[in-house]
């Protein structure tokens, strides 16, 4: 019996300093470089945006420095924001992904076992040749909702739109393999396929198009909206007020072999929803803040999609 007490609490010892070097380590969090207003890091300017200012609060609560590690997401068709964010955190990037939309899809254990680096500051040439071997993705409790809206242009801003349906006879931009391409291209069996321009991500401008009046309506994320306004006070774009009824929570994501420290951040989450501090959080960097909605992680979105 003395012999198990003597171990337990030579256990007990050793676990102590961990856990207190555990706290003491600064709180490592992913953001990417551009997506305001949800966070923005541009040479010149101060680190600004809502997960910005809520990852700072996260890591206060915790007792915990915050240290952001940016990264560079492309928005083409052959990038993969699931596997750069395993790969992220896989590599030792950082402890948890900001922003991460919560769909079943986006959290299944991945197909492949090793996938490349996002861009990343800090990274070396060799960074950007390697594959990191992928671990399995955990997601904490959702923060903010981020749904589909459908934005119009000035010759069509008078437009009524309470359903996609409403869209008929105007001009349509998407860019292609996009959630709203997908949307609007099997819409009630493909009805409004004659009317939609498809642009290329990353390379055509498609709010830019929208603002120049080349066409009439698109659908995209209400974030981007934003950040559109906020960039161009003059926009002549108007936000219709409809949102897609499909839409996605956000959260953090980490590594399922650390749930202490998803647990941890959970409980931060919690009580800063419950004084307001994080809507507040979207009001200080213009975002549409909309609570999150159940449910906490959205299923099979295309199913969902081309059921409507």
């Amino acid at each position: 019996m003395k012999n198990w007490l003597a171990t337990l609490g030579l256990a007990m010892m050793l676990a102590a300093p961990a856990t207190a070097a555990w706290a003491a380590d600064p709180l490592s969090i992913c953001l990417d470089e551009d997506r305001p207003p949800l966070s923005a890091h541009h040479k010149g300017k101060p680190d600004s945006g809502f997960d910005v200012l809520l990852a700072q609060a996260v890591a206060d609560r915790m007792g915990r420095s915050l240290r952001i590690q940016w990264f560079e997401s492309k928005l083409d068709e052959d990038s993969s924001p699931q596997l750069e964010a395993n790969a992220l955190l896989s590599d030792g990037r950082c402890a948890l992904i900001g922003g991460y939309a919560l769909t079943t899809d986006s959290l299944v254990k991945p197909g492949m076992k090793t996938a490349r680096l996002p861009d990343f500051t800090g990274a070396t040439r060799d960074d950007r040749r390697r594959r990191v071997a992928l671990g399995e993705l955990a997601p904490t409790r959702p923060y903010v909702y981020s749904p589909m809206t459908i934005v119009l242009g000035a010759k069509a801003r008078d437009r009524k739109i309470g359903d996609i349906g409403d869209l008929a006879g105007l001009r349509l931009a998407i860019e292609s393999g996009s959630l709203g391409d997908a949307i609007l291209m099997t819409f009630d069996k493909g009805r409004l396929i004659d009317n939609i321009t498809h642009l290329v991500p990353g390379r055509d401008d498609l709010l830019g198009a929208l603002d120049r009046g080349d066409y009439d309506a698109t659908l995209i994320d209400l974030a981007r909206f934003d950040a559109h306004r906020a960039a161009h006070p003059e926009t002549a774009i108007t936000a219709s007020g409809y949102y897609y009824p499909i839409g996605a929570n956000r959260g953090y994501v980490g590594l399922g072999s650390d749930p202490a420290l998803i647990e941890a951040v959970n409980k931060a989450l919690r009580d800063l929803a419950a004084e307001g501090r994080i809507a507040e959080f979207g009001k200080q960097a213009g975002l549409t803040y909309l609570p999150p909605r159940e449910p906490a992680i959205l299923g099979d979105v295309w199913t969902k999609i081309i059921q409507r």
